[in-house]
């Protein structure tokens, strides 16, 4: 029997959020340390959702439009 795997990661990696942030690892965990960046941990790997990203993204738009 076959899956649908999802077009879109479920979860991502601290690496791949630098790299669509285009911001340096610490800054990510800054981010992620003040809550700003929405995260979890599964063992000792970090994750962020890409609605947690979206969230972050669309949160900085809405304060920097004023």
């Amino acid at each position: 029997m076959l899956t649908a795997v999802p077009s879109e990661p479920q979860a991502l990696t601290v690496p791949e959020v630098m790299t669509a942030l285009r911001l340096s690892r610490s800054k990510v965990y800054d981010l992620i340390r003040s809550r700003q960046l929405a995260s979890f941990t599964v063992g000792r790997a970090r994750r962020v959702a890409p609605d947690s990203l979206r969230a972050f993204i669309q949160e900085q738009i809405e304060e920097n439009a004023a």
